[in-house]
């Protein structure tokens, strides 16, 4: 099988999909049948129902085609207006649909005539698209789409795989690059001695995580010599063995921290493309909060930078070979112990990732610039039009071809349909830049908030 090519980028977008999709916002399906995952992710993620709605700004430019997006709740109206008048997007048809609705769209007994389901996969079939696509391509997703006459651009077992974090694993055996520490654990009674190992190795905490996780789901840090078996969750074992890795901080002889970089990729039917370099802005548990491009770090570090995208693209041929396409991250850890500088791949992520928005709009507007993503929860409930105006009146609110300006890629509301949370895009022509106008807007508006996890 001849090597697929690996195109190097950053700051460019790639050649996306010349083609039409009905994109699923499935994010329920990111564990894949998993409920006990996703019952946490429902519990810790508030208005997860309003997320998908980040998918509204950018599917025009990854699908370049007639699309419609299937969305949980509708997009705030003067978010969209933003979107159509300020910025000059064009915006895919959508399409409200629960994510109970949207399993029961594969339920092998046609619905009854007039039901919503009925409805909805009447108005799916008639869809000029010929393509399905989804934050993940589960078993349902994969049921739909022949039910439609359409095809996945991926298969569920090419998106699973590309989100295992054990096959990953295995995969990074096989090449001479920095791994953690790592063992693998069969059943939950397993954990402590193998964590007692870890503390022999000099570790104070390891990380424990599923086979399939993403936003802090599906990982527990652990203290490795006081963690009991009875703690861990059944469902961290749904896949089957965990794996159990050394944390590497500050606390441990000799070790820097030095970054968290993430490799934005595209993979197309002939291809592997990375097209952004970003830092990941983590909470203390290593938890998604936003993303920085570039990393500045990076800046006079090209040895170190060209590692980096050398191992993003290897990872990608890999994820390539499994059968996925379309966007994902690779995720790394930079360590410095002594004089050596290590280069470690954390996790890979197969989907649209809370990187990809901002990545894909800013590099859309201002290629060679830099950007921002902050996830915002603000302290008091308000409008979607106020806050627009509020940031507009104030000078922040970015519009087409400006230099800089704080651009909003979607708003998650409470019951009320008051925006309570969104995530917020800062652009400018350096990453200083973007840190400042954050900084400014948080002074000068009248409108308080604090930062939250993806």
């Amino acid at each position: 099988m001849p090597t697929i090519p690996i195109h190097i980028q950053p700051g460019r977008l790639p050649p996306f999909w010349e083609r039409s999709a009905i994109y699923f916002a499935n994010l329920p399906s990111l564990f894949y049948g998993n409920e006990g995952e996703t019952h946490e992710l429902m519990e810790m993620v508030g208005g997860i129902q309003s997320y998908g709605g980040r998918l509204l700004p950018i599917l025009n430019l990854v699908f370049r085609g007639d699309n419609l997006l299937v969305l949980e709740q509708k997009p705030d109206d003067h978010l969209t207006g933003y979107f159509k008048k300020d910025l000059n997007l064009a915006l895919p048809e959508i399409m409200i649909l629960s994510h109970r609705q949207y399993l029961a769209l594969a339920e092998t007994q046609p619905p009854p005539p007039g039901s919503v389901t009925a409805r909805a996969l009447s108005r799916l079939d008639d869809h000029p698209a010929l393509w399905v696509d989804g934050f993940v391509v589960d078993e349902v997703l994969e049921r739909i789409a022949p039910l439609l006459g359409k095809r996945t651009l991926t298969t569920c077992e090419g998106s699973k795989q590309g989100n295992n974090k054990l096959l990953l694993h295995q995969f990074l055996e096989t090449r001479q690059w920095d791994r953690f520490d790592t063992h693998i654990a069969r059943t939950r009674k397993q954990v402590p001695q193998l964590l007692r190992a870890l503390d022999q190795a000099g570790y104070a905490r390891a990380a424990l995580k599923s086979q399939i996780g993403a936003s802090g789901i599906g990982m527990m840090r652990l203290d490795t010599r006081q963690a009991h078996a009875a703690s861990i969750p059944d469902h961290f074992f749904y896949e089957g063995p965990c794996l159990v890795q050394g944390w590497l901080d500050e606390t441990m002889k000799n070790v820097r921290r030095i970054g968290s970089p993430s490799v934005q990729l595209f993979l197309s039917d002939d291809g592997v493309y990375l097209f952004d370099l970003t830092e990941q802005i983590l909470s203390n548990n290593s938890v998604h909060e936003g993303n920085l491009a570039f990393p500045p770090y990076l800046r006079d570090e090209a040895s170190l930078k060209n590692r980096i995208l050398e191992q993003g693209g290897r990872i990608g041929q890999w994820l390539h070979g499994k059968g996925y396409r379309g966007t994902a991250s690779s995720d790394f850890l930079i360590v410095e112990r002594g004089d050596d500088v290590s280069v470690i791949t954390c996790e890979l992520n197969a989907r649209i990732t809370g990187a990809t928005y901002p990545s894909v709009l800013a590099r859309h507007f201002r290629p060679e610039g830099s950007w921002l993503m902050r996830n915002l929860k603000l302290r008091t409930p308000m409008e979607g039009v106020d806050l627009l105006a509020l940031l507009d009146k104030a000078g922040y609110l970015y519009h087409r071809e400006d230099d800089s300006g704080i651009l909003p890629i979607n708003f998650n509301a409470d019951d009320t349909g008051q925006i309570v949370k969104g995530q917020f895009l800062f652009l400018a022509d350096e990453a200083d830049d973007c840190m400042q106008l954050l900084l400014d807007a948080e002074t000068v508006l009248p409108v308080k908030w604090t930062y939250d996890r993806d």
